[in-house]
């Protein structure tokens, strides 16, 4: 039977970009526009963005709060803070999805703030495949060319798993207790499977823009 369930965007924004040397969520997405100029889109406003359909948006931030306050506002989301990012990526998926549950919602489409955003069409697709899921699957997992990568989205069940979890655990710790509760969606889409850590990383991304 389908489910009908809430959504809600997370997006993880709390690291300190050590690699890249500058915050990765302020930076421009793309990096150019086809004039040849500055897009005048960031990763964090094309990721909020990207999540435009959903119910609401939070922003899990760190010691950043203050400098991405204005974009996320500006775009309509919220925001959420760790109290310690230095606990690493999986202390902010708690926060955001604790931020989940606070109001209300059943589901959550996660993603990092380094990493492009998906098209349209592989949003649509995930949201599609969990609706159509039967209840064994607790979280839904975009895959391009043997890559798993983000968004992913996990349901009430999922979203329990990780906030059960010891705090010293990761996500895919946990994804992996619970393997068979993951759904593996092929999508057409490279960018779901990228990293953004470095700026030859960034940089590598110029010919592959948008």
């Amino acid at each position: 039977m389908s489910r009908s369930p809430s959504f809600a965007g997370v997006i993880l924004a709390a690291g300190e970009s050590s690699r890249m040397g500058t915050d990765k969520a302020l930076m421009p997405w793309p990096p150019m526009a086809s004039a040849g100029t500055p897009s005048g889109d960031t990763f964090l406003s094309a990721a909020i963005r990207s999540f435009s359909a959903l119910d609401f948006v939070v922003v899990v931030a760190g010691k950043n709060e203050s400098t991405l306050a204005p974009v996320v506002y500006a775009k309509g989301a919220s925001i959420a803070v760790n109290p310690n990012p230095q606990r690493g990526q999986f202390s902010s998926l708690r926060v955001g999805l604790r931020e989940v549950l606070n109001h209300g919602r059943d589901a959550a489409m996660v993603t990092l703030v380094d990493r492009p955003p998906p098209s349209e069409a592989t949003i649509q697709k995930l949201r599609d495949a969990f609706l159509a899921a039967d209840r064994n699957v607790w979280s839904v997992v975009p895959e391009h060319s043997g890559r798993h990568g983000h968004p992913f989205i996990a349901g009430r069940e999922m979203i329990e798993a990780f906030l059960h979890a010891p705090a010293t655990s990761t996500a895919r710790d946990v994804e992996h207790r619970h393997q068979e509760h993951l759904q593996y969606i092929s999508v057409d889409d490279p960018l779901v499977a990228v990293n953004i850590n470095t700026p030859e990383d960034y940089a590598a991304l110029f010919a592959k823009s948008p």
